[in-house]
């Protein structure tokens, strides 16, 4: 629950926002690295409504149908503080999804764990690819954020796709 909060606390420190539109930020931009899986983000953000971190108010605009737009109170904008700075000083060892192959893997034909090791190299170098293009991207735009980051990621695919190389090598 604390990095769901610290991501809806922090997407409307930003600015007030209506569910749509907090959704569509998670969704397309914050997906990749947020770590954080919101089925729903209505009910997280009745709890912070309870709990004086947010206010909910009603808003009409045009056409549009009357919205909610949620928005940090003071007591919000302090517990973002408070999480964000935990969170930076916060030491959890990154989980990769290849740890538990790697314990295995003297159960595969070596030449089976060179082909499949090769394999992930490969899907590791086409993301890596891809990070490096959002990069450029990013930093025209003048985007700090998320520029830090794709770098941060990058970082761990190059750290994790030069393990595998020497990994292949061994086998």
């Amino acid at each position: 629950m604390i990095e769901q909060e610290l991501l809806l606390l922090g997407l409307l420190r930003e600015s007030p926002k209506h569910g749509y539109d907090i959704k569509n930020k998670i969704n397309h931009i914050l997906f990749l690295f947020a770590g954080v899986q919101l089925k729903s983000i209505y009910y997280p953000l009745r709890i912070m409504e309870k709990k004086g971190l947010v206010v909910k108010r009603m808003t009409k605009s045009g056409k549009w149908p009357v919205r909610m737009v949620y928005a940090l109170t003071s007591k919000g904008q302090n517990r973002f503080n408070e999480l964000l700075s935990k969170s930076l000083l916060e030491l959890k060892r990154p989980q990769f999804s290849l740890d538990l192959s790697l314990y295995f893997l003297h159960y595969l034909k070596p030449q089976a764990a060179r082909r499949r090791l090769a394999a992930r190299l490969h899907i590791l170098n086409k993301i890596s690819r891809g990070l490096e293009q959002m990069i450029k991207a990013q930093a025209k735009k003048g985007s700090t954020s998320l520029k830090r980051i794709l770098d941060h990621n990058l970082k761990m695919l190059k750290a994790e796709s030069e393990f595998l190389s020497g990994l292949i090598k061994t086998l």
